[in-house]
């Protein structure tokens, strides 16, 4: 791989079978879905050993993101290479057409919880499309106890875990060790730690379609990394259509929603950025590079790259997602 200048890199997604998922991420991202099966899950930038996502565009098309970051790592974090050997985030668009397994993840520092070379996971949704009856299940209602979660079914999931019917353009945060679960009609963008570690509580008895058993759970790792003093997960308000919104702040991951019809700056000098086009289509543009975005794309501006432009089509909903400083 040269060193030639990095350019605005849009990645190819890749489509998971879940046997929760649908067939609606064809027609958001106006792509063919591979086979008939349930797709639950479009990774749109993975830096995984599994699944490395795949350049799109330019001289370094296909090439994976783990391949870049192996040769350039500098280049695409900046400050942040000295902290991380992979790329820090995972970015999703899921499908969920049934419910979601109630779950839970681990935090950083639950290390006897966590594979070798993988992190905690924290994550955070926002709202794409819902049908009237979907929910989403985030926390725990007060006083409800491990006992009480090793009992946990469909009958009395309400009983331990709040719940509310999700709106288009709601932010939800799950940190790590909050029992969350969501589905029967819903997508969303989800935003987490590049980790792959979930402790499943209960999966409203889903029989998986390829294997014909239930999908096997992990209670007591699950139990081991709640955190019970979590109440009742509130979701962040869809709000105004504010051209630019701070919507997310945590140590991983700090999100910014737009929302625009003229042309706007995005990334920052020495600083890598993500974005991801929730809606409409547009430009970026960088030097003489033009890079096309339509719903559903992402595209990683590298850090030696700075700054650049997004041009707008029509009105545009786009998310950029910048990696905090340590702290």
């Amino acid at each position: 791989m040269t060193n030639r200048p990095l350019y605005p890199l849009r990645f190819t997604p890749q489509f998971q079978y879940r046997l929760w998922g649908g067939r609606a991420l064809g027609t958001f991202m106006d792509t063919d879905l591979p086979g008939d099966e349930p797709i639950g899950e479009a990774w749109i930038l993975s830096d995984r050993d599994d699944f490395s996502s795949q350049i799109a565009n330019g001289s370094l098309a296909g090439q994976t993101l783990g391949d870049l970051m192996k040769a350039r790592k500098a280049d695409v974090l900046g400050e942040h290479a000295k902290r991380f050997e992979r790329f820090p985030l995972l970015l999703k668009f899921l499908d969920v057409e049934k419910m979601l397994s109630v779950q839970v993840h681990p935090r950083d520092d639950q290390t006897a919880l966590i594979p070798a070379g993988d992190t905690g996971k924290t994550e955070a949704w926002i709202v794409l499309s819902a049908e009237k009856d979907a929910r989403i299940y985030a926390g725990l209602n007060p006083g409800t106890t491990a006992k009480e979660l090793r009992q946990l079914d469909a009958k009395n999931a309400d009983t331990y875990l709040p719940h509310f019917t999700p709106e288009v353009g709601q932010a939800v945060m799950i940190e790590a060790g909050t029992v969350h679960s969501l589905g029967d009609g819903v997508m969303v963008f989800e935003v987490q730690e590049n980790s792959d570690t979930t402790f499943r509580l209960f999966d409203w008895d889903h029989v998986d379609a390829k294997t014909g058993k239930p999908r096997e759970l992990q209670v007591d790792k699950a139990l081991a990394a709640i955190d019970f003093d979590q109440g009742a997960i509130k979701p962040l308000p869809a709000g105004a259509k504010a051209a630019r919104e701070d919507l997310l702040a945590n140590t991983h991951f700090h999100l910014v929603r737009w929302q625009q019809a003229d042309d706007f700056t995005v990334g920052a000098p020495a600083d890598p950025r993500v974005l991801v086009c929730a809606h409409g289509s547009g430009k970026v543009i960088a030097g003489d590079v033009k890079v096309s975005m339509k719903q559903g794309d992402v595209v990683l501006l590298p850090a030696s790259l700075g700054a650049a432009r997004f041009s707008p089509a029509a009105p545009v909903t786009l998310f950029e997602i910048a990696i905090p400083e340590a702290a």
